[in-house]
């Protein structure tokens, strides 16, 4: 393959064909609608695992029902399973099947969940507290944090713009609230089969965290993941037996000794070659022996259960945004309860922030064109503090 033709492939990868911005697009329908139903099911005394399963089986059933009548074979279904993780707990809880957990009246729940179709990623998250009535109190603040610096990132990840000032922005925002930013989130940049592209956002920097500087680019998309936090926002693994989210790590070999390791690995292959997938999808018997041997041997990428301090509180915004020519694009949401936390008006920088449009201005004249029915609502200057834009 000659070097243009190289060039030429790379570029109808992008957002700049029009193929590709709608299998984005309708990825985003399918995991909005899943997000939708998984907070419906949040009730108390609600098995977690049974959410988790209705909400990976209505992404199956959904992603199933399109692209069915194409020539070529379209991979799609899950790019990230349901994940269900409660009040301290930070992320990946997606329980085995013989979990008897459930949710109680105030749990802060924190949904985590994404789908593909021929490999383009839309992943979600949102937090929801099971609760009638306004959010109030450090629930509220930390929602708020969380939210805001969801908003403020989505003016910042815009061609021309930093990794490191998206960074150093959600940590003023979640400051803003007392709450801190959570350690060791990262949000990547999303390729089509790639759910951790080498593009990355760190949620905070220090000396045991470094990654390369980067600009954004129009046409590229990102996962934007912002997590804050009421503690002290380090978390910890407190149980590896809690981890049941792994990605096969493509770029090692190993030959398993144990059958019950080649069974599960062969397993994996088939049917999960590239995304992350549950323990719960794997014959369980076999899959609790034979998926420590391949760990042992890092064929497997595990997605550990961290938790912050009981008593503390954690919640999630994640968004999938689209760096389009006209402007950045979010197109992945659901809508948040009212939640009242303390005022930051007297914050002129987060309203600086918060005033920036997310269209590209054009630098030629000529007519605007209509925004086709069913595109995702592009942000305008929102007032800081305001959950307007976010009430059910």
């Amino acid at each position: 393959m000659s070097s243009d033709d190289e060039v030429r492939e790379e570029k109808e990868l992008d957002l700049s064909s029009s193929d590709v911005v709608t299998k984005y697009k309708d990825a985003a329908d399918i995991i909005n609608n899943a997000l939708k139903l998984v907070v419906s099911l949040c009730k108390p005394k609600a098995k977690i695992v049974d959410i988790c399963e209705r909400g990976d089986s209505y992404i199956r059933e959904q992603t199933g029902n399109i692209y069915k009548n194409v020539k070529r074979k379209i991979e799609r279904g899950i790019a990230f399973p349901t994940c269900l993780s409660v009040n301290n707990t930070v992320c990946h809880f997606s329980p085995l099947a013989t979990d008897e957990a459930v949710l109680e009246e105030n749990d802060m729940v924190k949904i985590d969940m994404g789908c593909h179709i021929d490999g383009f990623i839309a992943v979600v998250g949102h937090t929801h507290v099971i609760h009638d009535g306004p959010v109030t109190g450090r629930a509220a603040d930390v929602l708020a944090a969380a939210n805001t610096a969801a908003e403020v990132a989505l003016r910042l990840v815009r061609p021309g713009k930093k990794n490191k000032d998206v960074t150093e922005a959600i940590q003023k925002v979640a400051a803003a609230y007392d709450c801190k930013i959570v350690e060791g989130v990262l949000s990547h940049q999303l390729k089509q089969f790639v759910i951790d592209g080498n593009k990355v956002v760190l949620s905070v920097s220090n000396a045991d965290t470094k990654v390369d500087d980067a600009e954004f680019e129009e046409n590229e998309v990102y996962a934007i993941d912002i997590v804050t936090s009421t503690g002290e926002g380090k978390p910890k693994l407190l149980d590896e037996k809690q981890t049941t989210i792994y990605k096969r790590a493509v770029d090692k070999n190993y030959h398993l000794k144990m059958k019950a390791s080649r069974f599960i690995f062969s397993e994996i292959s088939q049917k999960f070659p590239i995304m992350p997938f549950t323990a719960r999808a794997l014959e369980e018997k076999r899959a609790r022996l034979g998926l420590v041997e391949c760990m042992n041997h890092e064929l497997l990428q595990p997605y550990p259960v961290l938790h912050e301090k009981p008593g503390d509180l954690v919640a999630h915004i994640k968004f999938t945004v689209l760096l389009l020519p006209s402007g950045s694009q979010r197109v992945t949401s659901h809508p948040l309860q009212e939640f009242q936390p303390k005022s930051i008006e007297d914050n002129a920088e987060i309203k600086a922030w918060l005033a920036l449009g997310t269209k590209t201005k054009k630098k030629s004249g000529g007519k605007k064109k209509k925004g086709k029915k069913g595109d995702a609502a592009e942000a305008e200057p929102m007032e800081e503090g305001s959950n307007d834009a976010n009430k059910e």
